[in-house]
């Protein structure tokens, strides 16, 4: 087998996940400070505050209904944050991957490692919210070990689609049109603050095709004691969003690192 020609991580994948947590270890406080602030500033605003107003949405208090739906966001934005300044930091201004594939590591090692990392840190960022939603009585810890995996893979689904992006960035500024095509639109009507029913047909199926859509679809069931509908159907958009970005951002990778 010629170089970096393998399609799936190894036990490299592995060593960069290690390598990752050790350096984020170092700024562990501040970043576990910014995971459990946010959620609490979120559900004190929107919960308490626009919750007076609505009062329940689809049977559930809207301090629980958001809640919910926050999460799934949280595991977005998290995991979009790091597969795309922390990702292209390591790509293009360390010089870390460059310096990794001068060891027996290939291209899908680490990329592998990446994916993992970006899920690890989504699950963290979600687990902040679960715990300071549960102080308010909004979040049922009934099928929380089903909502765990599930938060994973969205993890995965979101940094897969940020690597193809940081794949080919030049700068930090080309991650705005991400974020304003892409993240903010999900954020806005994939619904985290209220169902995608209420939107207009057009726009409804446009939500449908979104990966967020089918997180807090998934999400909101299990993070309020229910199990969630056509469960399977989540899960094959979820998960095909993964391989597909995956798959990309590997050809894309190849591309730009081996020249």
């Amino acid at each position: 087998m010629t170089a970096h020609t393998r399609w799936w991580p190894g036990r490299g994948a592995l060593a960069l996940l290690s390598r990752n947590f050790l350096v984020w270890r170092k700024l562990l406080i501040p970043s576990l400070l910014g995971n459990f602030g946010d959620p609490l500033l979120y559900l004190l605003a929107l919960g308490y505050g626009l919750g007076h107003f609505v009062g329940k949405m689809e049977n559930l208090p809207y301090m629980t209904f958001i809640a919910s739906g926050i999460t799934a966001s949280s595991v977005m934005n998290t995991a979009t944050f790091e597969g795309l300044y922390s990702a292209y930091t390591r790509l293009s201004i360390q010089q870390t991957y460059a310096a990794i594939l001068a060891t027996p590591m290939e291209i899908a090692d680490i990329l592998g490692g990446e994916l993992l990392w970006c899920a690890v840190k989504g699950l963290i960022s979600a687990m902040a919210i679960i715990i300071v939603s549960s102080g308010f009585g909004a979040i049922s810890w009934r099928w929380l070990f089903l909502a765990i995996p599930v938060i994973f893979l969205v993890g995965l689904s979101f940094s897969a689609i940020a690597l193809c992006f940081t794949a080919i960035a030049r700068s930090y500024d080309f991650f705005m049109y991400y974020f304003t095509l892409g993240v903010t639109p999900m954020f806005l009507f994939c619904g985290v603050f209220y169902p995608i029913h209420t939107l207009p047909l057009p726009v409804r199926e446009i939500a449908l095709a979104l990966p967020l859509t089918h997180a807090v679809l998934l999400l909101r069931p299990l993070l309020t004691g229910r199990l969630p509908q056509d469960a399977w159907i989540h899960l094959l958009v979820l998960g095909g969003f993964a391989l597909a970005g995956y798959t990309l951002s590997l050809r894309l990778f190849r591309r730009r690192l081996l020249v």
